[in-house]
């Protein structure tokens, strides 16, 4: 039982995968990020190419 629980101790492996998940989350979040901010860029700029061609004769 006392091995048992020294093994269990130094077992990390969870904690590896914690942190694998830590960091997908945090990738995910600056692409969701990113996106947000190219997404609004892009469609103002859309905006303002489809006003200048319906003004345009």
């Amino acid at each position: 039982m006392n091995t048992l629980l020294k093994r269990f101790v130094k077992d990390e492996s969870g904690a590896t995968a914690i942190e694998y998940g830590l960091i997908a989350a945090g990738i995910s979040v600056a692409i969701i990020a990113v996106v947000n901010s190219l997404g609004s860029g892009l469609k103002t700029t859309f905006s303002s190419v489809s006003s200048q061609l319906k003004t345009t004769p």
